[in-house]
């Protein structure tokens, strides 16, 4: 199988390079998929997207009409494809539906713990010669309540290691893990009650017609005045403009975001030399209670590897018996 691999960026490149391939040829650029690259993959059997590529309804008949049949995707998230619109021209969509949970629940940690203990700005008093503690003042974990939405994979292993913090875990979802109520304790709650209860939410939702826009104006305000928000899901399961407006009026103590709602033109680029027109995400990444991390959760040897070896197995499943069990449309 002929296969173009949109979006490869270095970091992912060498783990797919190392995969075994099978009888696959792989053909690496850099470009994102979108209207104008689409026809790069004429004469290709498959293509390989990454979360900052569009698979929208325009592109994808481009695809086809390049001779494209499978559409493996390098992530968990499947948001930026056209199911519905793959699915009438016979494309096969699959994802990577799991990859090291604790890449992406260990980085929520890094984030809550930096904002908690406020070690950016310590650092940057420590560089300019300012000494002093006013200002670095965090609180303990231990005994505090930590409200999860989402308690997949991802979830489930944060919520593991906030209770080995000692925290008090309780939790929203559409449907309760009851593995995880066997190893540690937990409560399943509403997701009006998680708000009001929690001095700590992260999410770890995946983003569909539901979640979408599922925190905003209403959500926020229900919540503990000063409560620490983490976002290492998906962007838009969060209203930006709404969760400006919570840490303005001081409803949020602070945000730490892996994610943003409209971060496919900013993540994974080189804007150095090149300004970001993007208003809200300028606002918001000037809040000093505000860490934004680039999309970043899912970098870790042992993630990377993941997606590598899955991405790998769907294509040998197409190649071999027509179908993988990865399949999302």
């Amino acid at each position: 199988m002929k296969v173009l691999v949109y979006s490869i960026l270095g970091f992912d490149k060498a783990f797919l390079e190392k995969a075994p391939h099978g009888n696959h040829e792989l053909v690496f650029t850099e470009q994102p998929l979108n209207e104008s690259t689409a026809a790069l993959a004429k004469g290709f059997d498959a293509v390989s997207l990454f979360t900052s590529d569009d698979a929208s309804e325009t592109v994808l008949q481009k695809l086809y009409t390049c001779g494209v049949k499978y559409i493996a995707l390098r992530s968990v998230g499947y948001d930026h494809v056209d199911l519905a619109r793959a699915k009438s021209l016979a494309m096969k969509v699959a994802n990577v539906p799991e990859y090291s949970p604790y890449a992406i629940a260990e980085l929520a940690v890094a984030l809550l713990m930096a904002l908690n203990r406020k070690l950016v700005l310590g650092q940057t008093l420590m560089q300019i010669g300012d000494y002093r503690l006013d200002h670095l003042v965090g609180f303990d974990l231990h005994g505090k309540t930590i409200g999860i939405v989402g308690t997949g994979k991802i979830g489930a292993a944060f919520a593991k290691i906030m209770h080995g913090f000692g925290c008090r875990i309780i939790a929203f979802d559409i449907k309760e893990n009851k593995e995880l109520m066997d190893e540690i304790p937990i409560t399943y709650v509403s997701l009006k009650d998680l708000c009001a209860t929690a001095d700590v939410i992260s999410v770890h939702y995946l983003l569909n017609g539901t979640t979408n826009h599922l925190f905003n104006k209403s959500t926020f305000s229900l919540m503990k005045k000063g409560v620490i928000f983490i976002n290492t899901a998906r962007g838009g399961i969060v209203n930006t403009k709404d969760l400006l407006e919570a840490i303005e009026n001081k409803t949020i103590g602070a945000a730490g975001l892996d994610v943003y709602e409209k971060e496919k033109p900013i993540f994974f680029q080189d804007h150095t030399d090149t300004p970001i027109h993007d208003d809200l995400f300028l606002k918001l990444r000037s809040h000093p209670n505000v860490m934004i991390t680039g999309h970043q959760g899912f970098l870790t040897n042992e993630a990377l590897e993941g997606i590598a070896h899955t991405t790998i197995a769907n294509l040998n499943a197409w190649a071999y018996n027509g179908i993988s069990g990865n399949e999302v449309n």
